[in-house]
């Protein structure tokens, strides 16, 4: 239109709020997947003894062992990484997955034991057990993904291992200037464990991918593992509750 200015300054892609870029260097935030090793051994802790592999606190106490040694290695934010650490920390994820998924197949017989008659408390256990899943395989997806989070937040992009999952932000270089602007490609995004977690619980829900598309061999036995130990609960539980209602 006349008059109107065409030359108007462009926001850089920094200014945004919720831009996450990894040209500062910093790396990801060690809080969140803290957090959420934290609540799933302390979910494990909380089932029924019949759910539990060994004595009650084994499990959780060799998480928060696992979890204070990595600390150590970054306590703030994942800017490093040796060849233990690297170990221990896919070796934990493994270690809160193995542990479900033992407790699942134990649910799943306690569930249909006939015998049983604290309906109430297994049907807490399976919610126990579903939110734990979310935990551990959204953590085995950060961990593994293109090398882990200090690779992808440290290392060129020409040197970062292939992905296992695409994201959208990995197609939205050729869509509007607003969408663009925080792509991969243009604002250099990489994701974070909130965008696995968000993968986990999405494949949890869905029973199976949404947005984000699985690429590699690995991640596609990974999530498939996962959908269906989220549709075991999901179908014992409303089993159980049909069967609670006859």
């Amino acid at each position: 239109m006349p008059g109107q200015n065409n030359n108007e300054e462009e926001i850089p892609v920094s200014a945004h709020p919720g831009h996450r870029s990894r040209q500062d260097g910093r790396g990801e935030n060690r809080l969140p997947p803290a957090l959420a090793v934290v609540l799933a051994g302390l979910l494990y802790a909380l089932l029924p003894g019949p759910l539990l592999l060994g004595p009650r606190l084994l499990v959780p106490i060799l998480e928060l062992a696992l979890l204070v040694a990595l600390i150590g290695t970054n306590p703030w934010r994942l800017t490093r990484e040796t060849r233990w650490s690297r170990r221990a920390s896919i070796g934990l994820a493994i270690l809160i997955a193995v542990a479900n998924v033992t407790a699942l197949g134990l649910l799943i017989h306690q569930l249909v034991n006939s015998s049983v008659k604290s309906g109430s408390g297994l049907l807490l256990a399976a919610l126990q057990v579903w939110v734990t899943n979310v935990i551990a395989f959204g953590l085995l997806y950060w961990e593994l993904d293109r090398g882990g989070p200090v690779a992808r937040s440290q290392l060129p992009r020409n040197q970062i291992p292939l992905a296992d999952v695409r994201f959208s932000h990995d197609e939205d270089r050729d869509t509007v200037v607003e969408v663009s602007r925080g792509s991969s490609k243009v604002a250099d995004w990489m994701p974070t464990f909130v965008d696995y977690f968000y993968l986990s619980v999405t494949n949890s829900s869905a029973f199976g991918p949404t947005d984000t598309m699985p690429l590699s061999s690995r991640f596609k036995i990974l999530m498939g593992i996962q959908a269906t130990a989220a549709l075991l609960t999901s179908l014992l539980v409303i089993a159980r509750a049909v069967g609670a209602l006859t």
